[in-house]
């Protein structure tokens, strides 16, 4: 029902719960004049979202962070990230809150070197552009658990054990599985700027995100390295996996001043679209 009269929308404070799902490409209310500059900005926007996204493909991470400037994204980064590993020594396991699926990229962009990432989830063809290797987990718990310890002896890897992203000021429920794997954990908050367009989606086409992410006049990111997590504060200190997990969560929501919820992937998927968030194979859909 549409009132007679003419309202004003209520203010987020004001509601009777918050609001931590929902879907839509738009960041601002359509209003005519929004409506008319998103239209106008949009045919630069796509051209400068191509750029964005196949540019840096093929260059080192260190020249990659040139490039993000030159491009105008803003890439801020705060703390002091660990060194490599050196010979013989298995890689840091970044444990990173999840705002969009670039999330892994600019990390890696920050610390200006190579990394993978294992993520939920993504699309065939984001995995193939990806600048870093991305391996997609199966939710077979033996099977994930082998790939992450894999990917660790080759190097540094990022994780997001929220399992999907999330947009307003929230963290969802972590899964605990990364924290039985390692005791050389560093958490990464993670925090973003979009003023035009949501780099996320639900209902829509997954493979689109990183396109309207950078489709933004200037989007950015606030990367914080945080310290390694002490041993005693690990699996291999007496902690259980749930436990790890937990204070990774609190630690990351005290840092960015949001707030934590015991909410999964698949209360998001289940609420927005009525699934479960996978992106099936060809065979699965067969």
């Amino acid at each position: 029902m549409v009132p007679g009269t003419r309202c004003e929308p209520l203010a987020r404070n004001k509601l009777l719960s918050p609001v931590i799902f929902h879907d839509g490409r738009l960041v601002q209310r359509p209003t005519p004049l929004v409506a008319l500059l998103t239209f106008l900005w949009l045919p630069i926007g796509i051209i400068l979202s191509i750029l964005r996204v196949y540019l840096n493909i093929p260059l080192p991470e260190r020249l990659a962070w040139y490039t993000y400037k030159l491009l105008g994204i803003r890439v801020i980064v705060k703390g002091t990230p660990p060194p490599p590993p050196g010979n013989g020594q298995s890689g840091v396991l970044f444990v990173c809150n999840h705002r969009t699926v670039l999330d892994p990229v600019v990390t890696a962009v920050a610390l200006g070197r190579k990394i993978s990432c294992v993520t939920y989830s993504i699309s065939k063809f984001t995995e193939i552009i990806s600048p870093i290797k991305a391996v997609a987990l199966s939710r077979e718990r033996d099977k994930d658990a082998a790939n992450i310890k894999r990917l660790l002896e080759e190097g540094d890897l990022v994780i997001c054990p929220e399992g999907t992203t999330c947009r307003e000021p929230f963290l969802l429920r972590f899964s605990a599985l990364f924290a039985e794997l390692t005791n050389r954990i560093v958490p990464v908050a993670i925090n973003t700027k979009q003023s035009v367009f949501h780099g996320t989606t639900v209902r829509g086409h997954k493979l689109l995100d990183p396109y309207f992410v950078f489709m933004n006049p200037m989007p950015t990111y606030e990367v914080t390295f945080l310290n390694q997590l002490p041993k005693e504060l690990t699996c291999k200190g007496g902690k259980s996996a749930i436990e790890v997990a937990n204070y990774i969560q609190r630690v990351l929501g005290g840092t960015l001043g949001f707030e934590c919820t015991n909410l999964t992937r698949r209360d998001k998927y289940a609420k927005l679209a009525g699934t479960d968030g996978r992106v099936l194979s060809k065979k699965e859909n067969a």
